[in-house]
């Protein structure tokens, strides 16, 4: 699709039938109510389930044995990254030039990455985010859109910081994990490769849009590219900081960050849910041998407590809130 018509579609409300379509129009909000009764009951459900996987017990353990000082830095640390995240759409928005307001964008994108967090990707990352912006009256595909841009950031920041500290050596994997030291070297040239090939791309494709399969895609400017990797850059820094300041700075902030990004893409990988015991296990065998499990185990307690289950909380009332306005 043509950048103009994503425009056009962006600016654009959801249009009501008309002609011969204008008696359908009880029956689709019929079904809009029905629908929208069901996501919310959903959510309740993967909410309740959520709060069932957690050993609150752990959770106060682990809290109690930081410093207040500690848990406050990280807790501020959280909030700044939030706040980062919540700004990927909005390069979205400069894209697409949609009516929705910064601010409403910006609550929708912290809605989604905290259910995303805690749910996966589909529930949060795809459905919610989806659901909230058909709300604000957003046609197809301008979500899309604004979710792929969104997922490029991430990767993208994720390639150039990950790229750069394996390829450099920052990080030097277990015995037992069947990958030396200069495998992972090759598979930090290969990120900056792709990295440099996707700002490439941007700077200098002739087309913009191409359809493959089926499906349409768009190249962004490089200007754009450019503020996706700044700001998703940003963002794995700030949750590096959180990390090793709970981990009260036992190891260099590099390797902390570096033991983040691979314990990330495993939990992307294992295809768990919060990537509940994949982080744990790469952490533990990282850092275990030089800090002790007991205090890299209760560092991650605390950063699920402080970064997955808090804004949870937050994302869920949010989100209900925003529910109970547009039925009104």
């Amino acid at each position: 699709m043509a950048r103009h018509e994503a425009v056009e579609q962006g600016n654009r409300g959801v249009s009501p039938p008309a002609g011969d379509h204008a008696p359908r129009r009880p029956t689709r909000h019929r079904w809009g109510r029905w629908l929208s009764a069901a996501f919310a009951i959903a959510v309740v459900a993967l909410l309740a389930w959520a709060a069932h996987q957690v050993d609150w017990n752990e959770v106060g353990d682990a809290l109690r044995q930081l410093p207040v000082g500690v848990l406050a830095a990280g807790g501020a640390l959280c909030l700044v990254s939030h706040l980062i995240y919540s700004g990927y759409d909005l390069i979205g928005k400069h894209w697409a030039r949609h009516a929705v307001p910064a601010r409403r964008v910006m609550l929708i994108t912290f809605i989604s990455y905290a259910f995303n967090l805690n749910l996966g990707a589909l529930v949060g990352g795809v459905a919610m985010r989806l659901r909230l912006y058909a709300r604000e009256g957003l046609k197809h595909p301008v979500p899309a859109q604004i979710l792929a841009l969104s997922m490029a950031s991430n990767w993208l920041g994720y390639g150039l910081l990950a790229g750069g500290l394996f390829l450099f050596g920052w990080l030097a994997p277990p015995a037992d994990w069947g990958i030396g030291a200069a495998a992972l070297r090759w598979l930090g040239a290969l990120m900056w490769a792709v990295v440099l090939g996707y700002l490439a791309l941007c700077a200098f494709s002739p087309r913009r849009e191409f359809t493959l399969r089926g499906h349409d895609f768009f190249v962004p400017s490089l200007r754009i590219a450019l503020m996706q990797l700044l700001i998703a850059s940003a963002n794995w820094l700030t949750i590096g900081a959180v990390l090793w300041v709970l981990l009260q700075q036992g190891v260099d902030y590099g390797h902390t960050l570096a033991v983040l990004l691979v314990a990330a893409v495993a939990g992307v990988i294992a295809h768990v849910p919060a990537g509940l015991g994949v982080l744990e296990g790469v952490f533990v065998a990282f850092l275990g041998p030089a800090l002790g499990n007991g205090q890299v185990l209760a560092a991650l307690i605390a950063y699920r407590a402080l970064y997955y289950l808090a804004p949870l909380g937050v994302a869920a009332i949010a989100y209900f809130v925003l529910e109970a306005k547009a039925r009104r």
